[in-house]
Parts: structure tokens; C-alpha cells; sequence
């Protein structure tokens, strides 16, 4: 950049030496103008060698800026804790990881980098323009302070309209997401239409504010360009002025006329790169709020938890995710290495925040969770997780095949291990019957797939990893009644070899269990 801005003041001096060769009004330099112009040719072509060079660096190194950056806010995205996205959309936050990193990788390469030989163009014009005559010099140098003043009072109402347009951007894509997650149900109730009117009027909201901010920020840089130019037409008529006078050569009136064009181009790009940083700052600022937000430590300096046969105990729990609004109050239980417990209760008594609060996704406001007599805040929490399997009441799936999804529990496991997890799931009859039995691919949140089918693979993918705790939370809920008599009665010795905590409302499956609690009011107010 640096190298392609000092060949272009060269050109400048390049044109006034031509002109005076052709008037023959240069003693001082010995060269014919065709020799000139073989050397203006080198300047040109050198100048396009560094402008590739520079086109193909910058882009090169924004897109490596920009890699970089989706790892680093992806990383830091899946070390947030579960509650940082109870109170956002989903698509905002995509919107992030997506369209603000792309402008901020942008700006740094583009604009922030481009300061350097903008301002060592403008500096070297007006020097070359002083030499020529202080004057002139003099007039630029006292208009440029002018000159930014106007465009700040201009630019700094480009701020609050990219903020509203990055939030706009969150919103529609929240929408996007949102719809393509609930296809099934909004066919199902003929909702096209409402939602196509829903996307639209966040559509023309967000569009609105995009004409708006590309009205004013398309106004800079033509604004800018044309002061420098009236500039540059002022110095022209003075230079006109002086040359009559005779205090100025013609070759001498070309070098200016050429430096004052030279001067319009970093002046408008200035103005463009104003302009710029305001939408950079704004991307900043969503960026800035995410990554600043407080991370779980996976493994910090806490101790890992050592292999465990699976006593687990709760003493004095109380939780809620609002703090007003307990779930558990002075909750206790205690469950011993190899016993499965049922826990049962209305919704929203508090049974899946039981499973919740032991993988520690939050830490209770008051009282101690322990696993064989170990405080769980006490040690890291890859070392807990990795002794804990879990099929949740929500079936989340991989967008990959049956083999894929049942790996996840345990990425090393052999063929095997991984027909044992199938067999022992129930997963076996149906994969049989897929076209390419294991390699078959379900679709996105195993769309493919009945919703039985989904809770046994969740349940072979738990059963492979086979953790000393296994949480099963209404794992049977999506099984016919046939299906979960057989797993019940094919469970009960594989579920001898781990502590289960087992939260369901269907009857049948407290058979499953050697001790049945009902949870009611945050506290266990009777047990069977």
C-alpha cells in the first residue's frame, strides 16, 4: 500500500517534467520526453504489480481475520451457559457470529489499514504542492481541519442507524430460524401466509433503515471528493492567476493541477472510512457484548472429578431460575451408587431441574450437591460431565447418520459396542429396516425419523458412553406402550450397573425404579 501511494505522487512530478520536455524549458533535467514516458511506463507497471499484490494480501488476510474470528466466537459461544440463551433469539446471535464479524474483518484490512498510505498520499501531495509554491500549501492545509469537522457533523448519524440495522438483521434472522424450526407446524395450521407478513414487515423495517444508512454514508465520500476538487479548480485559477504574472511555469502549473486531483482521492476515501468505522463500531458493540459475557469453565484449575460409583446426594437445595421464583426450596435427596430413582410430580414442579442442576448447566442459590461425598463446584466440569449420560426430554440430534449420532456418545467406540448401545435401546428392529442401516442419514434434528425412533437412538447414544450416572428424563415418553413394556423389562439389569435418575410422569416406567418420589412444591412430599 505504502509502495503503490509513493509511485502515485511520483506520476505528478512525472506530467510536469513531460510537459517542460516538450517545451523544452528544463535544463536541470536531461531526459527527452519519450524517455519520460518509457519511465512513467514503469511507474504504471509497477504500481499495477503492488495494486495485485495488495488486492490479493488484503482480501487473503481478511478472510484469514475473518476465520479466525468464527472459531473464536464459536468457541466462545459453546462455553456460554445455557441460561445466556434462555433470554436471546437464537438468530441473533447467529447474526453475530456471521454478518458483524464480516464487517469488523472488513474494516480492519480495508479501511483501518488503508489509513497509512491514505494519509502518506495526503501528506506527500501537500508537501510536493509547497515545494512548488507555500501558498497553495498553505490554503490546503488550513481547509483540511475544515474539512473533517464536516464530515463528523454528518457522519455521527450513522451510529445509532447501524445499530438499529444490526438489530434489525438479529430479528429477521431470528425469524428465519424460527420458521424453518416449526415448518411441520405451520403447515400444519396454514400459517404460511402470516409468517410470509411477519418476515415482510421486518423485511421493509430492516430495509428502510439499510436506505437510510447507505443514503448518508453514500453522501460522504461524493461530498468529500467534490470539496477537494473545488479545491483543486481554486488552485487551478490562481496557478492561471500567477502563471500570467509570470511567478509560475506551465510544467510547474501541471505538477499542481495533478497533486490538487492526487489530494481528492485520500480526502474522499477518508470520508468513505468515517463512515465505515461508525458500522464497525456498532458490529463491535454486539460482538464485544457476547464475548465479554462470563464463560463456563470446562477445565479451569479446579481438580477433576476421579471415577465415582455414583452416590449422589443434595442437602438444602435451593434454586429458581428467577431468584424471586424458587423451584427447590431446602430440597434434599440422597441416592446411592446402583439405585435407580423414579422422580415424579406435576410440570413445573421442578423434576428435569433436578438433572439441570447435577451436570451443574446452573449452581443453586443455596445448599451442596455432592457425588460420592465430593462437592461438585469443587471440581472441573468436563471431569463431572464426562461421568454423566444423559437422554433428555428434548431429543436433539445430529443432521448426520444413525452411526454419527450414537458416536457422539463415544466417539472410540467399536462396531461392537456401538450394536450393544442399539440392542440394549431398542434402536436394532428400525435401523434394520433403513435403507443403509447405520450409514442412513436422518435429516436435520433426524427429521427422518418417528418420534420413538429419535428417543431410542438418543437412549443408544446415552447408553454407549456408559457413564457411572445415567439421567433418563421421560426417555420413554415417545415409546408405544409394547415398546416400553420390552425396554423396561430388557433394562433392569443393564440399568443395575449405574446410578439412574429416572424423571418420568408415564406409570409403566416406575417399574423401572427401586424407590418412586413425588415432587411437589420444591420439596419431596412423599415417597412410595
Amino acid at each position: 500500500m505504502i509502495g503503490e501511494s509513493l509511485l502515485a505522487l511520483a506520476s505528478p512530478w512525472l506530467a510536469g517534467k513531460f510537459t517542460a520536455a516538450l517545451l523544452q524549458e528544463s535544463p536541470d533535467f536531461d531526459f527527452s520526453y519519450r524517455q519520460i514516458l518509457i519511465l512513467w511506463l514503469g511507474v504504471f507497471a509497477l504500481q499495477s504489480v503492488l495494486r495485485f499484490s495488495n488486492t490479493f494480501l488484503s482480501a487473503n488476510t481478511s478472510e484469514s481475520i475473518l476465520s479466525k474470528m468464527r472459531v473464536r466466537i464459536f468457541d466462545h459461544l459453546q462455553a456460554l451457559p445455557l441460561g445466556y440463551y434462555h433470554d436471546r433469539k437464537r438468530g441473533e446471535v447467529l447474526s453475530t457470529f456471521s454478518y458483524d464479524a464480516e464487517i469488523i474483518s472488513e474494516f480492519v484490512v480495508s479501511s483501518i489499514l488503508s489509513l497509512l498510505p491514505q494519509t502518506l498520499t495526503l501528506a506527500g501531495a501537500l508537501y510536493f504542492i509547497y515545494i512548488v509554491d507555500p501558498l497553495f500549501a498553505l490554503i490546503f492545509g488550513i481547509s483540511v481541519p475544515f474539512f473533517f469537522l464536516m464530515i463528523k457533523i454528518i457522519g455521527r448519524r450513522i451510529r445509532p442507524i447501524t445499530r438499529a440495522m444490526f438489530d434489525g438483521y438479529g430479528r429477521t434472522f431470528s425469524i428465519v430460524e424460527e420458521n424453518l424450526q416449526l415448518l411441520p407446524i405451520i403447515k400444519s395450521f396454514n400459517r404460511e401466509n402470516q409468517e410470509l407478513d411477519k418476515f415482510k414487515d421486518e423485511n421493509s423495517a430492516l430495509f428502510l433503515l439499510t436506505k437510510r444508512y447507505l443514503w448518508i454514508q453514500s453522501m460522504l465520500a461524493p461530498l468529500a471528493y467534490f470539496i477537494a476538487a473545488s479545491a483543486t479548480l481554486l488552485l487551478l485559477s490562481l496557478g492561471a492567476a500567477r502563471l500570467e504574472s509570470g511567478n509560475l511555469s506551465i510544467d510547474q502549473l501541471v505538477s499542481l493541477l495533478l497533486y490538487g486531483m492526487l489530494l481528492t482521492r485520500p480526502v474522499s476515501n477518508m470520508a468513505q472510512i468515517y463512515g465505515d468505522l461508525q458500522q464497525a463500531r456498532s458490529a463491535l458493540d454486539r460482538l464485544v457484548e457476547i464475548l465479554s459475557s462470563e464463560t463456563e469453565q470446562i477445565d479451569n484449575r479446579q481438580p477433576p472429578l476421579p471415577a465415582v460409583s455414583g452416590d449422589i446426594e443434595l442437602i438444602a437445595v435451593d434454586f429458581g431460575y428467577n431468584k424471586n421464583e424458587p423451584i427447590l426450596k431446602n430440597f434434599s435427596l440422597k441416592i446411592k451408587a446402583g439405585e435407580t430413582v423414579a422422580i415424579t410430580g406435576r410440570n413445573g414442579a421442578g423434576k428435569s431441574t433436578l438433572a439441570y442442576l447435577l451436570q451443574r448447566f446452573a449452581e443453586p442459590q443455596k445448599g451442596v450437591i455432592t457425588i460420592d461425598g465430593i462437592d461438585i463446584s469443587t471440581v472441573s466440569l468436563s471431569s463431572l460431565r464426562n461421568q454423566i449420560s444423559v437422554v433428555s426430554q428434548q431429543v436433539l440430534l445430529l443432521n448426520g447418520s444413525i452411526r454419527e449420532n450414537i458416536l457422539f456418545g463415544r466417539a472410540d467406540a467399536d462396531q461392537q459396542s456401538i450394536e450393544a448401545a442399539a440392542t440394549a435401546a431398542r434402536a436394532t428392529p428400525f435401523i434394520k429396516q433403513l435403507p443403509n442401516g447405520l450409514e442412513t442419514h436422518i435429516g436435520d434434528q433426524g427429521v427422518k425419523l418417528s418420534g420413538g425412533q429419535k428417543q431410542r437412538l438418543a437412549l443408544a447414544r446415552a447408553l454407549l458412553k456408559d457413564a457411572p450416572i445415567l439421567i433418563l428424563d421421560e426417555a420413554t415418553a415417545m415409546f408405544d406402550p409394547e415398546g416400553e413394556e420390552s425396554f423396561i423389562s430388557e433394562c433392569h439389569q443393564l440399568l443395575k450397573q449405574c446410578t439412574v435418575l429416572l424423571i418420568t410422569h408415564r406409570p409403566a416406567s416406575l417399574d423401572l425404579a427401586d424407590r418412586v418420589m413425588i415432587l411437589n412444591s420444591g420439596q419431596i412430599s412423599e415417597r412410595v
